[in-house]
């Protein structure tokens, strides 16, 4: 604790006499400073004990001394020492009863007891506390080290802080998710500062926020926000909830345990790296259809993805710089949290992830979607209203392969890439395979270059009626859907089968290709359903 005034009261050697405000002693003394000038205000920064022996000031004069009093109070001095025996032989009757009216502290100084010694006491009690604090800091230091050091890790680490400030203490993940609190009931009041969470978050780290009063209010407590991590985007928030504004030594306990924490959140740049190219390793052996090598590669790190069905899932970005990272944030985020691995390889503007089927990761991605998708419906309702909203184009799209084991790792990655190419078609941020497979392969030809390649097959035989010289394309609509049966496709039609027959001759000659070959069948009327497909 810093010295107080009645600490100094206590000082054998001053020999200090109170004269008013007995019932303040117990105020903290920042420091001692002796000032003979008749307003000391201005050179004053609160919590001084000021010393005077009141040799510019008419002490005898009670208005004169209401006004200073009253100003030393508003200044947030701390107490005022009288020195008696140069100026006055007593502290004056006038300056006595002032400070009773404003409950200023008022010591009496005996002229034996210089105020070098006032001040060296000062300054001698705050030395002494600070070494305390700064020692006290320290063990604090080695407790929480050796705490996450040990197999709890953070939990540990955060039971030794609670403890340490006489608080609470919790850890959220980058996702803005309690992960860890203590005591335990701390975990409830740690989840209802989601949102200051989430408003620190987006700032860029390190940063702080203080949530509550500044002042120990009666069923309140005052909670400090500090972001975790090296980047621009924290890893995580410590919180530490207190009864009061931290002291020196608490000070130095959260800042050890920021540090701490963010050693076991922020993983080093190299250690990153090479968990990628591990990655990366493990999913080239996989598609190349080696999965034993794989698996072998794979060790404890990867090994436990393969021997459960997982799902591989390939995303790529629009214009979204940041679109993949908060994409993989929420994977390895969930995928942590849930204890089971995840493996995500990103390359450039793509992402591959492999992810247990029916897992955390998984369900991340689907969650990711929801939001991304929300997104895009609350910016068309933005633009629908006539108001400013953000263009499109901020969020990953992602294409999900079905359930595979090792061996069918290469399929899962044609599935996901059909799935992604779907996505971009459709205008979505996920497609899943299921619904590739189950669907009509229709809306797959909603592709600009398919329809281009549609309309210029067929442009000739447009070309051919606009003449007015028959109606080769209806009638070659009419022919294909009947599959080739000539007197139905012509009933259809109303013409005579002959006719029908030329009309088919006459296509085969302007395309150079036979009706008779079933694949120029099949691209003819995926041509015309692309063109027009609400016909036929």
């Amino acid at each position: 604790m810093p010295p107080t005034l009645a600490s100094l009261v206590q000082h054998s050697a001053l020999k200090l006499t109170v004269l008013a405000g007995g019932d303040r002693l117990d105020t903290p003394v920042r420091w001692a400073h002796v000032s003979e000038l008749a307003d000391p205000v201005p050179w004053m920064d609160g919590g001084e004990l000021l010393l005077i022996t009141a040799m510019k000031i008419d002490a005898d004069d009670r208005q004169t001394m209401r006004h200073y009093v009253r100003r030393l109070v508003r200044a947030g001095v701390a107490g005022l020492g009288f020195g008696v025996g140069v100026n006055y032989e007593q502290v004056p009757a006038a300056l006595v009863r002032a400070a009773e009216e404003e409950g200023l502290p008022l010591l009496e100084v005996p002229r034996r007891t210089p105020f070098l010694a006032i001040t060296k006491a000062v300054s001698a009690a705050i030395a002494a506390d600070q070494y305390r604090a700064v020692t006290a800091g320290f063990e604090a230091q080695r407790e929480l080290t050796k705490a996450a050091l040990a197999p709890e890790g953070p939990t540990a680490l955060l039971a030794r802080l609670a403890a340490h400030l006489d608080g609470w203490a919790a850890l959220y993940d980058a996702s803005g998710a309690v992960v860890a609190a203590a005591p335990e009931w701390a975990a409830r009041r740690a989840a209802r500062l989601s949102a200051d969470v989430a408003r620190l978050r987006e700032r860029p780290a390190p940063a702080s926020a203080v949530v509550g009063s500044d002042t120990a209010e009666e069923g309140a407590d005052r909670v400090e926000l500090q972001s975790l991590g090296t980047g621009r985007r924290s890893r995580g928030v410590l919180a530490v909830g207190t009864g009061a504004p931290l002291g020196t030594a608490e000070r130095y306990a959260v800042h050890s345990a920021i540090a701490l924490l963010t050693l076991t959140t922020e993983r080093s740049r190299a250690l990153q790296d090479a968990e990628q190219r591990l990655g990366a390793a493990v999913l080239r052996m996989l598609l190349a259809g080696e999965p034993d090598h794989a698996r072998a590669v794979a060790g404890e790190l990867y090994g436990g993805l393969l021997d459960a069905p997982f799902r591989v899932l390939v995303a790529e970005e629009i214009e979204g710089a940041e679109a993949l990272g908060v994409l993989v944030e929420e994977v390895e985020t969930a995928a942590g949290r849930a204890g089971e691995p995840v493996l995500t390889v990103p390359e450039g503007t793509r992402l591959t992830v492999l992810a247990r089927d029916g897992g955390a990761a998984a369900g991340a991605v689907v969650e990711y979607a929801r939001a991304a998708e929300a997104r895009r419906a609350a910016r068309v309702r933005e633009r629908e209203r006539g108001a400013t909203a953000p263009s499109d184009g901020q969020d990953a799209v992602v294409g999900l392969s079905a359930p595979a084991g090792p061996t069918g790792a290469a399929a899962a990655f044609r599935q996901a890439e059909q799935a992604l190419s779907v996505a971009r078609r459709r205008g979505r941020v996920l497609v899943e395979h299921e619904e590739v497979a189950a669907g009509s392969v229709l809306p797959l030809l909603a592709d600009d270059a398919v329809r281009a390649f549609a309309e210029g097959m067929l442009r000739s035989l447009h070309d051919h009626d606009a003449t007015g010289r028959g109606d080769l394309v209806a009638s070659l609509r009419a022919w294909l859907s009947r599959h080739g049966q000539w007197d139905a496709a012509a009933a259809d039609l109303g013409v005579h089968r002959h006719t029908l027959r030329y009309r088919m001759r006459r296509v085969e000659e302007i395309l150079g290709r036979s009706l008779d070959d079933p694949d120029v069948r099949m691209e003819l009327w995926l041509a015309l359903k692309a063109t027009s497909p609400d016909e036929g």
